[in-house]
């Protein structure tokens, strides 16, 4: 058993719990704003990706319609697209793995992937995350949808900080130079300047770009000195 919980294992597992838990505001919200507990549970089983799903309730708990609350939470999920990338050169999946591991590619199980050195721990993390994530995030759905208004809203306990804490604990002992910490920092501000501005879970689209340009600006110089 010692031998199974490898660092990778138990920062996925940790942060399945800590993510999943969260999944319980999620089931009582989408039952406030008007969804039954069947259309509660295709969100959770088969868009599996919480920004999405909290911005599909949310519009739809302001009184926008079904297309609108569709096109917020299609914004949002742009970002899983730009993990599948990252995921298939670090894992490359095959066959119904791949088809599998496209439901997995979430913002933790990219994160605990991406957080590892070894390729093997790459993608136990990435694997562990995911279907941790998947089951835990449907199971207090679920219990959310069913006794969320008795439970209340999870932020009273402390839950929404424990999934920060868990993405702050896989960041950090990536910042080891100071181009990671200036991105970072560069981002973070970027982030926070965005928050009053655009919708939740945008911000992260703009920190994503800004760090993207970062690195296509960084890599520019050393193109052009390799040509030279």
């Amino acid at each position: 058993m010692g031998r199974s919980l490898t660092p990778a294992t138990r920062i996925g597992l940790s942060i399945a719990l800590a993510t999943g838990l969260y999944g319980v505001s999620f089931g009582a919200l989408s039952v406030a704003a008007g969804l039954d507990l069947w259309q509660t549970m295709a969100l959770s089983l088969l868009m599996f990706t919480g920004g999405s799903q909290f911005a599909f309730v949310g519009v739809l708990a302001g009184g926008g319609s079904g297309a609108a609350a569709f096109g917020a939470a299609s914004l949002l999920g742009v970002r899983n697209a730009v993990y599948a990338v990252q995921i298939n050169r670090l894992l490359r999946p095959r066959g119904a793995a791949r088809l599998l591991a496209a439901q997995m590619t979430i913002d933790e199980s990219t994160a605990t992937a991406a957080g590892q050195d070894a390729p093997a721990e790459q993608r136990r993390g990435f694997w562990v995350a995911g279907l941790g994530v998947f089951v835990c995030w449907n199971l207090f759905t679920l219990v959310g949808a069913l006794v969320g208004d008795v439970i209340g809203d999870p932020r009273r306990w402390g839950l929404d900080g424990a999934a920060v804490a868990a993405f702050v604990g896989l960041l950090w002992p990536r910042l080891r130079g100071r181009e990671p910490v200036a991105i970072a920092v560069v981002c973070a501000l970027a982030t926070a300047l965005a928050m009053p501005w655009l919708p939740p879970g945008v911000p992260i689209l703009v920190a994503a770009a800004v760090a993207a340009a970062w690195g296509g600006f960084a890599r520019r110089p050393a193109a052009a000195g390799v040509g030279a």
